[in-house]
């Protein structure tokens, strides 16, 4: 069924719907969880509804028509605060969120990190917490969301093929004694459940044209409005929630296309809007009963932001390598995600391949500067290999999304500040990694090594952490928030820390095990 065609409509006055706001990995895939048990669902999205056939093949083409380009403000030593101080994090608003633009590495969380405080013990001015669930207790729904998202190596489907960029790393991996591979990725290596199989174009970044790599936006979403019982409202932003006297929450304020307010009734609501804009929408909905925002009695709604400790490493050959060709996420290595703090620093890192385009490699290598060794990076970009370093960071309570205090959006509501520090256990991860990344290339020749910094494109989590105890965080094991019954955080915000994997089989996971409780909770009438 295509999203276009005509979709199930539910009242505004019907208090019998589930409201999901973002329709990206957490929420649409509980969208499409809870409408295969019959629920009904509204999703609400602040970005446009954009198809295959819209995605450009141009990078800042791209970038101006699915990046969340609201405004935001910056604060915090972190550089991106100076770089790009309105634009700290990129995600999308686009149907499908996240989904459209991630490369789509689906690695599961290793069975110490959900037990980081226990596993690493108590860092110094960092908030490291167990969570409320082990690896055990999402192992199988793990195994679900690999197979409903085709991710290769796993459940007998074949790896991608390797291109250039994955050869070099390869070739350097071995001379170090380390293990290389083309990854886990959400990326059909055949033809799927009827999408394509990857065309190896090179445009991961800017929407799969073929629909080969895994989205809510092709997936989850219109197999949720096919069963009838799931409307999709897009370009619905959502101002706040609101609750009756009991503190329930009964509905949801947006602003619709044409910037007219609308209210949705709502049974219950789920947050899936990122771990920058759910905080913010939390803390916009605070009322007299809630003063400091909603599910924030804890006062942790917005606190351990955490958005991965991540840098770049690119190399020069004499030779060609053309790296930009084929997935644009095409290998990695996994032997530096362990635990051992004889390295320096506690928890582990990844290191992939990555590969940016010309427009973007000239804004993002090292942004002001020029001169000789700048454009000489450029001048050899043909001949350039490149990985992303990503790795878990710490949780810190000063790391937080507040409301601005002075900016607003155009719907005169207050924007999200965004805090960050790096903590010493990241900057030493990172020297770490931008090490061995070095050694790596010059293992196999590299002329020119280049260490990048951070890009503001990065894996938003915490801000309204799971715990176990409800003083130490914002929901429980399900994203039920502890304050709230019908109120849940269904993204990578309820994440109690980060871990070194890219979070999105998390996130999925995580939801397919959440729409599982909520329709027990509901069929209970528990909530």
């Amino acid at each position: 069924m295509a999203m276009t065609d005509k979709q199930h409509t539910y009242s505004h006055d019907d208090d019998s719907v589930v409201v999901i706001i973002g329709s990206g990995a957490g929420g649409g895939t509980l969208a499409n969880e809870l409408a295969q048990q019959g629920i009904d669902v509204v999703v609400l999205e602040a970005g446009k509804l954009h198809t295959r056939s819209d995605f450009l093949a141009d990078e800042w083409a791209s970038f101006a028509q699915l990046a969340w380009l609201d405004k935001r403000t910056t604060s915090g030593s972190f550089r991106l605060a100076q770089d790009f101080p309105n634009l700290p994090a990129w995600i999308v608003k686009s149907v499908g969120g996240t989904t459209v633009h991630w490369a789509g590495a689906s690695l599961r969380f290793q069975p110490h990190e959900f037990q980081a405080l226990t596993a690493y013990g108590a860092v110094a001015d960092a908030n490291l917490l167990d969570w409320p669930l082990s690896y055990a207790d999402l192992a199988p729904y793990y195994d679900n969301a690999e197979r409903r998202m085709g991710v290769t190596r796993t459940h007998d489907n074949k790896g991608l093929p390797g291109n250039n960029n994955f050869k070099v790393m390869h070739a350097g991996a071995e001379k170090l004694g380390y293990s290389c591979n083309t990854g886990h990725m959400a990326i059909n290596s055949e033809n799927r459940n009827g999408r394509a199989a990857c065309q190896q174009r090179g445009f991961c970044f800017q929407g799969c044209k073929v629909g080969a790599k895994w989205s809510t936006l092709y997936t989850e979403l219109p197999e949720a409005i096919a069963t009838g019982h799931m409307e999709l409202r897009a370009e619905s932003h959502v101002a706040r929630i609101e609750h009756d006297d009991t503190g329930r929450v009964t509905a949801v304020v947006y602003f619709d296309a044409e910037g007219n307010e609308q209210r949705q009734k709502a049974r219950l609501v789920a947050v899936a809007g990122n771990s920058i804009e759910t905080p913010r929408l939390l803390l916009n909905s605070a009322s007299s009963r809630f003063p400091d925002g909603l599910a924030n009695g804890s006062g942790q709604v917005g606190r351990n932001y955490m958005r991965h400790m991540t840098g770049s490493v690119y190399a020069t050959f004499d030779e060609p390598v053309h790296m930009y060709r084929g997935t644009t996420m095409a290998g990695i290595i996994s032997d530096e995600s362990r635990h051992d703090p004889s390295r320096g620093f506690v928890g582990g890192y990844e290191m992939e391949t990555l590969a940016l385009g010309l427009p973007f490699m000239a804004a993002f290598l090292d942004p002001g500067a020029w001169g000789s060794r700048f454009t000489g990076a450029l001048d050899q970009y043909d001949h350039m290999a490149g990985m992303w370093l990503v790795g878990e960071d710490m949780p810190r309570d000063t790391n937080r999304i507040t409301l601005s205090d002075a900016a607003k959006d155009q719907y005169g509501l207050p924007v999200a500040n965004v805090h960050y520090d790096d903590h010493p256990n990241d900057v030493a991860m990172r020297e770490h990694g931008y090490r061995q990344g070095s050694e790596l290339y010059r293992a196999v020749g590299a002329r020119d090594i280049y260490e990048v910094p951070p890009y503001p494109s990065t894996h938003n989590l915490g801000t309204c952490r799971m715990s176990e105890r409800a003083e130490d965080g914002v929901c429980n094991a399900y994203g039920q928030s502890h304050e709230i019954a019908n109120l849940f955080i269904s993204d990578g915000s309820q994440f109690t820390t980060s871990a070194a994997e890219n979070p999105t089989l998390t996130i999925v996971s995580l939801a397919i095990r959440q729409a599982e409780h909520i329709g027990q909770l509901m069929r209970e009438g528990a909530v």
